[in-house]
């Protein structure tokens, strides 16, 4: 994955894929060898080597194998590697619906239901693991007006079927810093409005998830540009990851001095509010829309 890198196409590599991938580079360094040197063993040029550890490619068994007797693995450590590979290589459950699906977004839906921490910046909508279902198909029919129904339902239904991830017994841990913007913005009625803002308060009370929302007195502030969510892996392969959004795409940060600038932003934010001003919050604005 690129420090910057934005994203198209219509597949995305899984979380294990991206390990794999960043595994055979940390065995072909360890060996000594050059993408160059690598690539001869394979009878290709050094670009597909490099997309291979880079997870840009899917990871082509005998690729896999060569790759691993160059690099001197053993039986044992090859058999398990390309075990790993194929079952890296199998489409996640999201590949179904990849006719509804943005191709720059395959990657975040991947990241996000292998993520163990989940910080997320929202100033614009509640974010889409908290949204209901009268609020996203609002949402999702403002962004796709020329979605027939069924389009639009399955866009619906994937962003719903995301959300299973905070039932799950290893649920992540999600913290959302969202403006109090989002919640008088008027999106589907009053009634949808009110669901929502319900929703909210309800995921408040589990474990894993907290929700702050910065009011309109704290001003100008360090994040007030574009959402963004925060990636964090129990994976020691996978670096901490930001994803942000474009008009027309997103773009994946994984460069250490941007990540840090992004979890700071996200740190200072939350400061700018408490958890029970935050519910206080959210109970006056659901009398609002009663």
């Amino acid at each position: 994955m690129s420090e910057a890198r934005p994203v198209g196409g219509t597949s995305a590599p899984t979380v294990l894929r991206m390990i794999l991938g960043r595994r055979l580079r940390d065995l072909r360094e360890s060996a000594g060898m050059s993408l160059e040197s690598a690539a001869k063993a394979l009878h290709v040029n050094s670009l597909t080597v490099r997309r291979m550890e880079k997870a840009e490619v899917g990871l082509k068994i005998p690729y896999v194998e060569a790759l691993l007797r160059t690099y001197g693995a053993d039986k044992q450590e090859t058999d398990e590697f390309v075990d790993l590979a194929e079952q890296a290589n199998q489409p996640g459950w999201w590949h179904r619906y990849r006719d509804v699906l943005p191709g720059w977004f395959t990657a975040y839906v991947s990241l996000e239901s292998d993520a163990r921490t989940l910080r997320t910046y929202e100033p614009h909508y509640v974010t889409g693991l908290l949204q209901t279902h009268g609020y996203a198909r609002a949402i999702l029919r403002a962004g796709f007006p020329n979605d027939i129904d069924q389009d639009l339902e399955r866009r619906v239904d994937l962003r719903l079927r995301r959300q299973s991830l905070l039932d799950r017994p290893d649920a992540p841990t999600l913290w959302v810093v969202m403006e109090e913007a989002v919640l008088h913005k008027l999106i589907g009625g009053a009634e949808v409005m009110r669901e929502q803002i319900e929703r909210l308060l309800e995921a408040g009370e589990l474990p894993n998830v907290t929700i702050d929302i910065v009011p309109f007195t704290a001003g100008a502030h360090v994040g007030a540009f574009a959402p963004f969510t925060y990636f964090r892996f129990d994976a020691s392969e996978l670096p901490d990851v930001v994803y942000t959004e474009l008009l027309s795409g997103s773009v994946y940060l994984d460069q250490r001095p941007d990540v840090i600038a992004h979890l700071e932003a996200h740190n200072r934010m939350s400061l700018l509010t408490s958890s029970s001003d935050s519910k206080a919050l959210l109970n006056r604005m659901r009398k609002e829309y009663t």
